[in-house]
């Protein structure tokens, strides 16, 4: 019974993405773009001067973020094992052409993202003691008209928040590394996660400014090291991935399929589940810092992507391509393992401890925004209700192939993207993408109150 429910969700995931989901990011995507005369682009220095100038903005009192604590604690829900073994999944199933539609992506979806950022903090509340709250769950209601499409978001938000894919990585990887059951990782990860939850984003932010930066520059020196190492094939590796990303017909051998089509697909589907591109927790989590201005809040997004995508998940594909791992090793999360492993000692310890910080930070963000979801949503039980879903949920998919949990994130992932992409088209003649309009490099917050 179970197996034919997976089997009618991947179906209906398929359909979704290939008829809907895709065309929402690829027309919405190219709309915003030339209505930004392609900003992301024409302006990513200003952006990343933006990024820069956020490290020097006034520290924030209270319960507001720091602009910059906002941008680390955002990219610790991107920034996860998704850019690693999901990416490198995506590659054995779609062809090494996956990462061309995922190139593409991350560059039309950023404004979608930036979008979805910039209208929470323009149209974020002021609660009584002075914080901010904002996100879809606020601008909705506000460009819908009606009520129930921000609930219809706060329970999607409720359940995609709860990270099972990534919780069921974690837990068996390092339970293969420690020689534990994997119930008792389990347990030990879904503690952390409680205790620094309660912290808030103000906590989770903090610790992803010190841990995003070291995971990303020790993984990519590595990736580096290796791409170096085997830098006769990479003109080879590049001509297999334009080959693949626009084929129209299927490769025989070594994977599934290698169609333009099927390759599209998979780029995109990864693409938006590896940087949350329409999920909306982003918003929610940079509408509660104090800066003033929503442009230069949200370019930051822009600059998260072009992390996110160019630095760790290309890194990641070209990795398993070089090494021939994506064709030698059948387990997806050994990909990035095993191909490692032919050139650095101890993987099988060092790997399964990277990629469970990486998805520490991933998970801990998530549940930290469903729990915000969900006491907005309902104000007295919502926490204690969330928390009951989440234990059910984490440690049912511990026991459940990854396969299926990634298809039901992809699933809940997709209607959130509908869902806010309605929101943002309602609202898209409010959204200014003047990143760099002030003449000051520096951010300036608002005073706080309380």
């Amino acid at each position: 019974m179970m197996y034919q429910i997976f089997e009618m969700l991947g179906a209906a995931e398929d359909f979704l993405w290939a008829y809907i989901g895709i065309p929402i990011i690829v027309l919405f995507g190219l709309y915003l773009s030339y209505k930004s005369k392609l900003v992301q682009l024409r302006r990513f220095p200003a952006i990343f001067q933006n990024f820069v100038s956020a490290f020097s903005a006034q520290k924030s009192e209270g319960s507001h973020l720091h602009p910059i604590r906002a941008f680390f604690a955002s990219i610790g829900g991107s920034l996860g094992i998704g850019n690693v073994i999901a990416v490198a999944f995506a590659i054995q199933i779609g062809g090494p052409g996956t990462i061309v539609w995922l190139w593409v992506t991350a560059i039309i979806g950023s404004l979608i993202k930036y979008s979805e950022v910039y209208i929470g903090i323009s149209r974020r509340r002021t609660m009584e003691d002075g914080t901010y709250r904002g996100g879809p769950m606020y601008f909705l209601k506000d460009a819908i008209g009606k009520r129930w499409p921000a609930t219809l978001f706060c329970i999607l938000m409720c359940i995609y928040s709860v990270e099972i894919y990534q919780f069921k990585v974690v837990a068996e990887l390092s339970s293969m590394a420690i020689g534990v059951d994997k119930i008792v990782t389990a347990l030990l990860f879904f503690s952390i996660i409680v205790l620094v939850e309660r912290g808030g984003f103000k906590r989770i932010g903090l610790i992803a400014s010190i841990l995003a930066p070291c995971l990303v520059f020790v993984y990519v020196s590595m990736v580096t090291y290796v791409l170096i190492a085997n830098s006769a094939l990479i003109p080879g590796v590049i001509v297999d991935i334009v080959k693949s990303a626009f084929s129209i017909r299927a490769a025989e051998g070594g994977f599934i399929g290698s169609t333009m089509l099927m390759a599209m697909s998979h780029g995109v589907r990864r693409g938006c589940y590896s940087c949350d591109i329409g999920v909306g927790y982003s918003s929610i989590i940079h509408s509660t810092s104090a800066v003033k201005s929503a442009e230069r809040q949200a370019s930051l997004l822009i600059f998260e992507i072009f992390m996110d995508t160019f630095l760790v998940c290309t890194t990641s594909v070209l990795l398993v391509l070089v090494t021939n791992t994506w064709i030698e090793e059948p387990n997806s999360m050994l990909l990035v393992q095993s191909a490692l492993g032919k050139y650095f000692p101890y993987m099988g310890v060092f790997v399964p401890l990277f990629l469970s910080l990486l998805g520490y930070g991933t998970v801990t963000t998530y549940f930290s925004a469903g729990m915000h979801t969900a006491r907005h949503f309902i104000p007295k039980w919502g926490g204690k209700i969330f928390y009951a879903y989440a234990v059910i949920a984490f440690m049912t998919f511990v026991f459940v192939d990854p396969r299926r949990a990634i298809s039901i994130m992809s699933f809940v992932g997709f209607l959130l993207l509908a869902l806010n992409s309605w929101g943002i088209w309602k609202l898209r003649h409010s959204i200014s993408f003047a990143v760099d309009e002030k003449e000051s490099t520096s951010f300036e917050t608002e005073p706080v109150v309380g």
